[in-house]
């Protein structure tokens, strides 16, 4: 009875642990910061359950921690456009692109990546 306790016991352990690195990998990825310059794509939209619903599409140029560009696309949905001039920390995945994003104060974003989002504002 011990053996089998300790052995359910591993083997959910193993299970949290392997969904926490199948997590990491498809939603993880690199830090890039944005500062919002727009008000985004509007565009109405429409779910598998008839539902209409607005998206704000936006294409702005992110920068990593050494000030490294690329072109970051995503998209939000939200009643209204992101909030103009807001910094942002975005995840970027080479297999899913944007995977999730946060606003941050314009001290949390790094000296090189702030220094290039200034310069091209």
């Amino acid at each position: 009875m011990k053996k089998l306790l300790i052995g359910l016991i591993t083997l959910i352990v193993i299970g949290v642990a392997g969904l926490k690195i199948a997590d990491i990998v498809v939603m993880g990825g690199d830090s890039y910061y944005v500062q919002v310059t727009t008000d985004g794509t509007k565009q109405n939209e429409t779910d598998s359950q008839g539902q209409t619903y607005t998206k704000y599409q936006y294409q702005l140029p992110g920068y990593d921690q050494n000030g490294e560009e690329k072109s970051m696309d995503f998209s939000t949905v939200k009643e209204r456009p992101l909030r103009k001039e807001a910094f942002l920390k975005l995840t970027w995945n080479k297999n899913k692109g944007v995977t999730s994003f946060e606003e941050v104060q314009e001290k949390e974003v790094p000296k090189k990546a702030q220094e290039k989002l200034l310069e091209a504002n």
